[in-house]
Order: C-alpha cells, then structure tokens, then sequence
C-alpha cells in the first residue's frame, strides 16, 4: 500500500482523475491518498476492475501478480518470460517491443505500477488475483491461451429470406425514429425527475413512431446513443445532427445508427466476432464475449442483451441468427451493408395522390425533403409504406403562422401531385388564407401586469367563444372589452394554445404587424447545470491534504501510520549523530507525539524513534 500511495502522489490530477474514473470507490471517505489507496486495495473495488478487463490485459495482470516477490515486485524480463512459458508468446512480444503499451491498461486503472524495467502489484491485488484464479475466474495458463477455435461452416442455407425480413425491421426501425425525431420537432417531451419521458409524451410519440410503450424506451435510447436527439433542460429535443438526419435517405439514416451501435462495442470485440462470423449464432457471440470479458457478470449480460436487441432492430439478426450484414459493420465497412440492406428497402417516391377529400396519399416512402415540407401544412394520418396526410383549416393555419403563404402552398403541391389540385383543397387554402390573422396575439402591455399576452379580434362573437371556449381554459383567458382578451401566459404560449385549438390566430408585433413563429425547436449541447463533481472534490481534498501534510516529515509520519494499521514491516533508515545512517527491520506500532514506536524484527526489541531522525522508509526485502 505504501508503494500505491507515494506513486498516487506522483501521478498528475488529470491522470489521476481518468484513472478513478474506472474503479469503483466510496469517494466520500477518502481523505488523503494513504486512504485512496486502501480504497483501491479494497476487495470490492479491484473486483470491479477486473471483472471489466479484457482477457489479454487480465492474462499479463495475473502473471505479473505470479512472478512477483512477497513486497509485489517483479520485471519485464521475470514478467516476459513467464508469459512464453504459458505459451502466450504475442503478448510476450508485445511487452518486449512496447512495454507502455502492452501494460498502459492495467496503469491505467491502477492495477500494477511501473517504474522502468521494474512492475508492482499491490499484494492485496495480488492475493484477491489468486483466490479467483480457477474458481470463478479461468486459471493463468487458460487466460494466457489462445481463442477457441472456430468451428468450419457447412453448407450456408439461402438467406435471401432473412435478409428481406430483415431489411423490412431496419426500415420499420429508421422509420420509428423520424417519426420520434418529428414529434420531438412539433413539440418537446417533458423530462420526469425520476428520469424518463412524461408518460402523456410517451403515449404521444409511441403512437406517432407507431411502437408498442414497452418498446418506446428502447426507440429513445437508440435515438440518444446517435446524438438524434438532446437534452436541453426539463425536456427532450430534436437535436442539430438530428435534424440534418432527418433528411437524409433511409440508407444513410440506417448507417447513423448502424454506427453508433457499432462504436459501443470494443474494437478488439469486433475482431473476434468478425473472425467467426462464418459460424456464428447469438449464442456463440455470447461464447466469445464471455471468453473475452472471463469475469463479466450481470454488467456484461445487460449489456449483451441491448447490443443483440439493437443488433435485431437494426436488421443485423433475425431471431437471434446474425447476417452477413452484422459482420460488414462489425468489420466497418458500413455502406457495404448499407447497399447490402437496402437492396430490400421499398423504393421511395417523389409524387403523390391528392385525393377530393382533402387526403393526401403516397404510394410509398416519400423522400424526405418532400416529406418534411409536407409536415408543415397537412397532418401525417398513416404512417406505412404507403403513408397519408390530411390538410385541415389548423394545418395551413399553422403553415401560414409559420411564413409559408398560400402560392407557396399551391406550387408545391402541383409540382408533386399526380392528380393535381382538386378544387375541395383549392377552396380550403384560399378560405384559410383569407381567414388567417382573424384572431391576433400579442405582448401585452406593461400596465396591464400581471397579463403579459393580449388576444384581439375584429369580431366580438369569436371573442365570446375564445371566452368560453373550455379547451382554452388552462390559459386563463379574461375579457378587456368587446374586442380583446387578455392572458397572464407569454404570447407564444397563447398563440399555440389558441393554434392547436384550431383557431385562425396570428402572432402581431407592438405595431400590429404579422410576425412568424415556429415550434420547430432544435436542442443544442446543453451546458450542465453546475453541481460538485464527487470525483473532483475528492482530488481537491487530496491536494489540501498533500499540502497542509506535505512536509517530508509529515509524509513520512502518513506512511508509517499506514503500515501500523496494515501490520505492515518496513525498512526505516535512521539519521545517525555522526551523519551516518542506519537501517532497521522495523513493524510500526503506533505514531504519536513526533515519535516512532515500533518493533525491531532483527533483534526482537521495541524501539522508539523520532520521526525527524528517520531519513526514509521502504517496504520490507522479500522474505524478510
């Protein structure tokens, strides 16, 4: 412990903090690094590191632990040697040519020190090492062998079957995230405190992304892993890549999130599930990630089981079977399974059908662009391969409170529809053109206070019902003349409020001039809210603590305290009258006063010493 807390104190605070960031440990009964230290010592916390290594780094980890002496130390040429005698000649070769490489993981995550030629294990880690080793984790001649090998495939049946029905659940999959990514863009979803979406959202954006509630999560998830979607807040936005993403094709919508699935899963992962791929099975990936991860437990299945449930939304298996597909992105040649995958997506179109009853129909996925400009005045009514709008008196009213116009309305419609214009649209896009702005809302003014929204129109009896109207209700409506409404809320809020409610409302400036809102928010970054970091109070603690004790002396008093706790021996080398120095096989007892008492292992005696006398100190030789 002693040799962990003086390289603790060597090591620099962001080091320091990447390194803490991989164990698990009470921060808050951490005071100073002699504790830091008995906290990585601690058998939980190396439990938790370890069951996280990675087969290679744990084989090195054990066998460095094998070949050092009773104080932990051992070297390359001890710690390179073992590992050809265990047949492990690659990582022998790899510790030769590159031993910061070869040991950087286990550095890093404070399992063995380094210092040149030679490594320390903490005994504690060493002996917790050796009480798993062929029980619950493999013995050190398995963790230094070789990958299982991989059985030789026979005769792979036509998966030409799988492949559409694969295709057709990546499709559905891309498809339910626009239709997130959409409703996200008409209105965000409130976040719970406990976490999650509100359940009202919920129920909302399931049904518009057409997915079970169950699998609502899950669809979000994925959506956030890709960055589709933000934070910002108390709620959920489309984000900036979110909104580029959704006007892109479905192939490269299908290869945004193909990527992010396969950026979580370690690259040395991926080359070993790549190289079976020719006899591969949901179990045997299982096999493999068990062997590669040998003391994964509950954090390894829960993991393995969202990998596999995305793996089989994003079309790369079929009832647990992985495609050819799986291993085209394992293997990171993503457009090639993009080409291979939407071989089988339904072709998308650019015209529709304009129907008499104000429907709006296309015979199947519409192109994105088209799609979104669409959006803005119609109402999505079914969402399949062959979708269908509806454009209301709300929905051009809310496109005409957006800044479109009604000959905007009109040319995009001539230029995509197949049956032109019927004359029923025709007459409700210049009826709600004309009847646009018949009710305005605007800033109130200061004296009216507490209302901050006025609501106005030049027709007394659509007053009346705004007034009783008991949907509006919740914004608080009360009259201010025949012609006028006023309302506590901000303007925007009553603006939607009264849009929503199918009103033909405009938003006004102070002179009365029409001015255009949009309720399609884009979240960006969010800056987190300041709060106090546990793992960088910890730090600061360790620095207050290493300068109120930082004398030489005060160190030295830390150290030996240490080994009288641990019952630890140490080698004390003594300051002499004559300037000479001496050193002495010492078991301190306790540390009181400015002096040592402790117990003299050579000449079985108790000796008390200053701790000004004491020039330094050092773990006991081996054997002694």
């Amino acid at each position: 412990m002693l040799v962990l807390a003086a390289s603790l104190r060597a090591i620099p605070r962001e080091r320091l903090a990447a390194a803490l960031t991989t164990r698990e440990l009470d921060h808050s009964s951490v005071r100073d690094l002699f504790d830091l230290a008995e906290a990585l010592t601690a058998t939980d916390s190396i439990d938790h590191a370890v069951d996280r290594l990675e087969r290679p780094s744990l084989a090195v980890l054990a066998a460095a632990a094998a070949t050092s002496d009773d104080a932990g130390w051992t070297d390359l040429g001890r710690l390179g040697d073992e590992l050809r005698g265990l047949g492990a000649d690659d990582l022998a070769d790899a510790l030769a040519a590159d031993p910061a490489s070869a040991l950087e993981r286990l550095e890093a995550r404070l399992l063995l020190l380094r210092d040149g030629v030679r490594i320390h294990v903490p005994t504690e880690i060493a002996a917790r090492l050796d009480s798993r080793l062929d029980d619950d984790l493999p013995s050190l001649e398995s963790l230094a062998g070789h990958a299982p090998p991989v059985a030789v495939p026979g005769d792979r049946p036509d998966t030409g079957l799988l492949d559409r029905r694969a295709a057709e659940t990546a499709h559905s999959t891309v498809a339910a995230t626009a239709e997130l990514l959409s409703g996200l863009a008409v209105q965000p979803a409130r976040e719970l405190a406990k976490g999650g979406f509100a359940l009202p959202d919920a129920k909302r954006l399931a049904e518009a992304a057409g997915v079970e509630l169950d699998e609502f999560p899950r669809l979000v998830r994925r959506a956030i892993e890709a960055g589709l979607i933000v934070r910002d807040g108390p709620v959920w936005l489309e984000s900036d890549a979110g909104a580029e993403w959704i006007m892109l094709g479905t192939g490269s919508r299908w290869t945004r999130l193909a990527e992010a699935w396969r950026a979580r899963i370690p690259a040395p992962l991926r080359e070993l599930v790549v190289r079976r791929s020719e006899a591969l099975s949901s179990s045997s990936i299982r096999d493999d990630v068990a062997w590669y991860y040998p003391g994964g437990g509950a954090w390894l299945r829960d993991g393995m089981d969202r990998l596999l449930e995305d793996a089989e939304a994003l079309g790369l298996a079929v009832a647990g079977e992985p495609l050819e597909t799986a291993s085209l992105v394992l293997s990171g040649d993503l457009a090639g399974a993009a080409d291979r995958l939407s071989r089988h997506f339904p072709k998308q179109v650019d015209k529709v059908y304009v129907q008499h009853d104000l429907t709006i129909v296309s015979p199947g996925p519409l192109e994105p662009s088209l799609d979104a400009r669409l959006r803005t005045f119609a109402e999505v009514e079914g969402r399949d391969l062959a979708s269908s709008y509806r454009v209301t008196a709300a929905s051009v009213n809310r496109a005409l409170a957006a800044g479109d116009s009604e000959e905007g309305i009109r040319a995009f419609l001539e230029e995509i529809s197949l049956t032109g214009i019927p004359q029923p649209l025709a007459y409700l896009l210049s009826e709600s053109a004309a009847r646009f702005g018949a009710v305005r809302v605007g800033a109130a003014d200061v004296s009216e206070a507490p209302a901050r929204a006025s609501v106005r129109s030049e027709d007394p009896q659509l007053i009346g019902t705004l007034l009783v109207d008991q949907s509006l209700s919740s914004l608080g409506l009360r009259q201010d003349g025949a012609h006028r409404l006023l309302s506590r809320f901000p303007p925007d809020v009553v603006f939607w409020g009264l849009s929503d409610a199918r009103y033909p409302v405009a938003a006004e400036d102070a002179e009365g001039r029409i001015v255009r809102l949009r309720r399609h928010h884009v979240g960006h970054a969010p800056t987190p809210a300041p709060r106090t970091d546990p793992l960088e109070a910890l730090l600061d603690r360790l620095a207050e603590a290493d300068v109120e004790g930082g004398t030489e002396q005060a160190w030295l008093a830390r150290q030996l305290e240490a080994a009288a706790r641990a019952k630890e021996t140490l080698t004390v080398t003594v300051r002499m009258p004559g300037g000479d120095t001496a050193d002495y096989l010492l078991a301190p007892a306790s540390v009181a006063n400015g002096r040592l008492r402790a117990r003299d292992r050579k000449s079985d005696i108790e000796r008390t010493l200053p701790i000004s006398a004491i020039a330094a100190v050092a773990p006991a030789p081996a054997g002694s």
